[in-house]
């Protein structure tokens, strides 16, 4: 076993904050980094130590993955939490922190090297006898060989960077004719936003949903899944509404699905949080699009149905320690829905926005959590992502689920900069999604 009684949770704002609540109740001593930007910031307040690791720019603080490890040995860190986003799905970090003796909270380097790439991901889920779409994951990446397998495939096509997500790098084809053009495009962003321009061909699904099952490993051998969640409602590729379970859900699918995404973490020995991501289609026919290999924004909308912690039994895991339940154990209770409240101007083409959150009210009501790393006064900067809060809302049904979630936005306020609020709203009152019937075209459609 591996001990630790210190965690420093490599990252900021409200998953920092989420992250040291948990070990706080575990026991452990909590550490921050923070930036010259952050100085402020709850999570800083929040913890019971805390170290300066740079200007405000994330790629010369958050990213700096010796400075991390610097702000660990100066104060007595044996265990690093990377939270999502930042360092949390980088191979080299994880590597890093083993080399040093520091427990990294998270799966294997090899692990994450591995679903870090969507060719070589879906290769070995394609080994491993998981559902994919029909596509082109080979290394030849000739403009020739991939106009070959595009053609074999047949349009519509998704062009995907192999190295990235959030939408970068990806092209829909809908004509053969615009093929070059688009593998130029998505290779050009793709080597700008990630170092590579390796592409993959997929055949593109119209109008799925997005449901995603949360997996859990031990360094046992043992793997389970925790339900799924539907994440549907997207903006350009960037999640916007999450809930669990997802509303087209049947106990055979569920098994199917589950069944699918235990394998996909088990064919690469998976340890800890990870989320498998699938496509599901009208005819509920599901395909594997990628592994996330970390803690996920949505978790919490898992947390309210099932009653686990998350984090809790990822520190427990990174002990060494087996799973604390079983399959057969996991119970899905309820309805829960999330919202994620970007500072951004949707009048503007959604535009992040910055300045002074001069009043922050947080919702409250029966089955109300909001996750957030905001203080009122506090400044919302230019240099990191613009969610500032997720708020969630669970109900014995999906219908109070809903009706509390948009009774919870309406009394949140956040004043002093544009935000999403209204739009949140707009869409949890959407006919379509009332009746569950939102799919990743979602958003465009209304």
């Amino acid at each position: 076993m591996k001990h630790f009684d210190s965690i420093l949770v490599a990252n900021r704002g409200e998953i920092a904050l989420r992250v040291m609540r948990s070990a706080r109740q575990q026991g452990y001593r909590t550490i921050a980094i923070y930036s010259e930007a952050d100085a402020l910031s709850p999570h800083v307040q929040f913890a019971d130590e805390a170290v300066m690791i740079g200007p405000p720019a994330a790629t010369e603080s958050y990213l700096q993955i010796d400075r991390v490890q610097e702000a660990a040995r100066l104060t007595g860190a044996r265990a690093i939490h990377p939270g999502y986003g930042f360092l949390s799905e980088n191979a080299d970090f994880s590597k890093a922190c083993i080399e040093a003796g520091i427990v990294f909270i998270g799966p294997s380097s090899e692990a994450i090297e591995i679903m870090g790439n969507k060719a070589a991901s879906k290769r070995r889920m394609l080994a491993a006898g998981v559902p994919c779409i029909p596509g082109y994951q080979d290394e030849d990446q000739s403009d020739a060989a991939l106009q070959a397998a595009a053609a074999e495939i047949g349009v519509p096509i998704m062009v995907k960077a192999a190295a990235g997500g959030g939408g970068r790098g990806m092209r829909l084809v809908e004509s053969l004719d615009e093929l070059a053009a688009a593998l130029a495009a998505a290779r050009s962003e793709a080597e700008n936003a990630f170092g590579s321009g390796e592409l993959i061909l997929e055949k593109a699904v119209l109008r799925p949903r997005h449901v995603e099952i949360q997996v859990f490993g031990d360094e046992h051998g043992n793997v389970i899944h925790l339900g799924e969640r539907d994440c549907s409602v997207q903006r350009r590729h960037q999640k916007v509404v999450e809930e669990a379970p997802c509303p087209v859900m049947t106990d055979a699918l569920r098994e199917a699905m589950g069944t699918a995404a235990v394998s996909a973490a088990k064919s690469i020995n998976y340890v800890g949080a990870g989320t498998v991501e699938f496509l599901l289609d009208a005819d509920n026919n599901f395909y594997f699009l990628e592994m996330n290999t970390r803690l996920q924004v949505e978790h919490p909308v898992t947390e309210m149905i099932t009653g686990q912690d998350l984090v809790a039994m990822q520190l427990r895991v990174a002990h060494g320690y087996p799973l604390p339940l079983t399959q057969r154990d996991v119970a899905l209770n309820g309805h829960a829905i999330e919202v994620r409240l970007y500072a951004e101007d949707p009048a503007n083409d959604f535009l992040p926005a910055t300045g002074i959150a001069n009043v922050w009210l947080q919702a409250q009501g029966e089955g109300v959590r909001v996750d957030h790393g905001l203080a009122e006064g506090q400044a919302v900067s230019p240099f990191y992502d613009p969610m500032v809060a997720k708020v969630i809302a669970w109900g014995e049904d999906r219908s109070i689920a809903r009706r509390r979630l948009v009774r919870a936005l309406e009394g949140t306020a956040l004043l002093g900069l544009p935000n999403n609020r209204e739009f949140l709203l707009d869409v949890l009152r959407q006919p379509d999604f009332i009746e569950g019937r939102a799919t990743t075209a979602f958003i465009a459609d209304h």
